[in-house]
C-alpha cells in the first residue's frame, strides 16, 4: 500500500486559534477546517492542504496576519 502524504493531517501540535485571522497558529487551518478533517475526502483534504499553502505564503509576507507566528 502507498501512503499518499496529502491525506495526513497538517497540524503541528500547536493549537490555538488565532481571533483576529480565524486560523491556527500552529497548522494555519480554520476552526471549521480542524473539526471537519476526519470526514473529508481525500480530494478535500488536498484542497485544504493547497490553501494552506497559499496562507502560508500570505503569513510570511505579513507576518501580523497571525499574531505570534
Amino acid at each position: 500500500m502507498i501512503c499518499d502524504a496529502t491525506a495526513t493531517s497538517p497540524c503541528v501540535g500547536v493549537c490555538e486559534l488565532d481571533q483576529a485571522s480565524g486560523f491556527c497558529r500552529g497548522c494555519l487551518r480554520t476552526l471549521q477546517e480542524i473539526a471537519r478533517w476526519g470526514g473529508l475526502s481525500l480530494g478535500e483534504r488536498r484542497m485544504v492542504k493547497s490553501s494552506l499553502a497559499e496562507r502560508r505564503c500570505a503569513v510570511a509576507a505579513a507576518p501580523a496576519l497571525v499574531s505570534g507566528a
